[in-house]
């Protein structure tokens, strides 16, 4: 069995949609199915999802927002138009559409969940009737029916003890299974959502509950690039990745993949298959457990902006038991998430985000610093950029992290803070953010480039 998710760019429009169709009908195996809401279908366009919010929004702010909601339905409605579905099917999906209008605001945000969702749940229903159209037994199967079960606030649902063992049960159903991604049902009937992009969340639980061979994520590449394109065009494509490997380039820009989606594949050992849509016979590339650290020191280079680092000393820190302790325990107090903490023998350094630091959050949190800790010293770096050179080649390989020193240091960018993790799979560098595109730059260079000239030889 395979369980294959698709992404908005696969279901904007009919045309695409009959593109996953064949897909479905070409592979038997492709049993269950999670759809996304309809993505852009051309440059300036708006998806669903966007759609949906901005309506949200407008009923939010006291507007009754009838025009966008109208813009949603027709866009299903076109679409239900374009594949040939007969008028009673057409009705009844926009009809489940405007029924959101009784949907009302709330002070916890609930509502925007039960919102959101809508993109997905109509997609899977209209996908369903499509299949069924084309001659493919398939069957529309709620969330909540599935026994997707979760806990959380808006947008940052969590499964439930038990969820993987009901789910299994999809997998002794006949026909083709289609299921709206992106959402769950609290145990009380509420609808809570994922992360964005939560879609491949859905599909890699399912993936994983079910024991499929393998999670096919369809989008619209035909596969990870072992840089980001927009600063080197013809980059490398990337065949196959570890799970780490992917964790860490996911989570310093690499988008083709959201990074949560890959917990339950790793847990259950499940290999993702990133492909793409309008090109299936493209290799794409498969995340796994393992590969041979032959093919390549470094599998990808990632870079990410927004960062800061608080930076304090105090002499005698290592010899202070409880200092970090109480030092994070001053974020934590305030809500603020840590990326990194280097540290040294008499200074740390604190890497967050500049989004989590509202306003006049970081003011008290240096200031609390000062009095609790009686710090030596405490200066705060603005607009860092991190860049991560990911490969698990690097576990037994010399001379990686003085490659890529050199390679920066010849284009004179300075290294703010540089960072190895335990398991050794990654190197990060912080660097200021105007020199970020420069900086991955060279570092392809020294990694990739150099690699086939020296290979070529």
């Amino acid at each position: 069995m395979k369980v294959a998710k698709f992404g908005g760019t696969s279901l904007a429009n009919a045309e695409q949609l009959r593109k996953v169709c064949r897909l479905i009908q070409a592979d038997s195996k492709r049993r269950i199915i999670v759809v996304s809401a309809p993505g852009k279908r051309y440059k300036d366009d708006m998806k669903v999802t966007d759609m949906l919010i901005a309506y949200g929004q407008h009923r939010e702010e006291g507007r009754n927002g009838e025009e966008l909601l109208g813009l949603i339905v027709d866009r299903y409605a076109n679409i239900a138009r374009d594949l040939g579905l007969d008028q009673s099917q057409i009705v009844r999906i926009t009809d489940a559409i405007e029924q959101i209008r009784i949907l009302e605001p709330d002070e916890n945000l609930r509502w925007r969940d039960a919102l959101k969702a809508v993109g997905e749940d109509t997609s899977a229903r209209l996908f369903a009737e499509l299949l069924n159209n084309n001659g493919v037994q398939a069957a529309y199967v709620n969330p909540m029916d599935a026994g997707l079960l979760v806990e959380g606030t808006c947008g940052d649902a969590r499964i439930l003890p038990g969820t993987m063992d009901i789910l299994a049960k999809l997998s002794n159903r006949e026909e083709r299974l289609v299921i709206p991604g992106f959402f769950g049902y609290t145990p009380e009937g509420r609808i809570v959502t994922f992360s964005r992009g939560g879609s491949d969340i859905t599909g890699a639980i399912i993936a994983a509950a079910v024991g499929a061979e393998v999670y096919e994520n369809f989008t619209d590449v035909d596969s990870v690039l072992s840089v980001n394109p927009s600063i080197i065009p013809d980059a490398a494509p990337i065949r196959e990745l570890t799970y780490r490997e992917m964790r860490e380039l996911s989570y310093a820009g690499f988008t083709v993949y959201h990074e949560e989606a890959l917990l339950p594949a790793f847990r259950a050992g499940i290999p993702v298959w990133i492909r793409n849509t309008n090109n299936p016979a493209a290799e794409g590339t498969r995340i796994v457990a393992e590969r041979p650290s032959s093919d390549g020191v470094v599998a990808g280079i990632a870079s990410a902006g927004g960062f800061c680092s608080i930076y304090v000393t105090k002499y005698l820190m290592n010899r202070e038991i409880g200092f970090g302790r109480r030092l994070l325990q001053i974020l934590e107090e305030n809500r603020i998430p840590y990326e990194h903490t280097p540290t040294g023998i008499d200074n740390m350094s604190i890497i967050v985000r500049e989004s989590v630091l509202g306003e006049g959050t970081l003011e008290r949190v240096i200031q609390r610093i000062k009095q609790e800790l009686d710090v030596d010293d405490i200066r705060v770096v603005h607009r860092l950029a991190l860049i991560m050179v990911v490969g698990e080649g690097m576990l037994s390989s010399v001379g990686a992290a003085a490659r890529a020193a050199q390679s920066l240091a010849e284009a004179g960018i300075n290294i703010q803070m540089i960072n190895q993790g335990c398991s050794e799979v990654s190197l990060m560098f912080g660097i200021r953010e105007e020199d970020e595109k420069r900086a991955v730059a060279h570092l392809y260079e020294a990694f990739f480039r150099e690699a086939k000239v020296a290979i070529s030889r």
